[in-house]
């Protein structure tokens, strides 16, 4: 039997069924997207809040590296490290108010950078200048870490 031009126009209620399901299958991925974002940012964070595993020689190195080529473009200052707020302890608040002793709220790798900074930089005259660089919402987000010769 035939199929009549009318039966195959789909009715107004079969495409919004279509939509739905075209949106659900759309807004499911975007889930999964948005769960494996969150999976890796937390796994990073974890990794961040470890010891980084190289020696105080190959920091220097590092450092050097890293201040050879500031120089070398004419800059008295050079952000070392970007991090979320999440890696202090209090978040971020401390630095955000410059409250005395807010270095002792860093962890992992921050507090790694600070205490090389400490030990070896301050002593020949160098700066550290730690601050909250952006605040998404009104609130503190990421701390940098800014190294200053000038």
């Amino acid at each position: 039997m035939p199929v009549t031009s009318e039966e195959l126009l789909p009715t107004a209620k079969q495409l919004r069924e279509k939509i739905a399901m075209v949106e659900a299958e759309e807004a499911s991925k975007e889930a999964a997207k948005h769960a494996k974002a969150e999976a890796e940012k937390h796994a990073l964070i974890e990794q961040l809040k470890k010891p980084s595993g190289i020696s105080e020689d190959e920091a220097i190195h590092r450092a050097l590296k890293i201040i050879d080529r500031a120089v070398g473009a004419g800059r008295t200052e050079v952000q070392v490290y970007r991090f979320p707020n999440i890696l202090c302890s209090d978040h971020g608040r401390a630095i955000n108010q410059q409250e005395p002793g807010w270095e002792e709220t860093l962890t992992g790798l921050p507090r790694e950078i600070y205490q090389f900074w400490a030990k070896y930089l301050q002593p020949r005259g160098y700066r550290l200048k730690v601050e909250i660089i952006d605040f998404p919402g009104g609130k503190p987000g990421d701390v940098g870490m800014t190294l200053k010769w000038d």
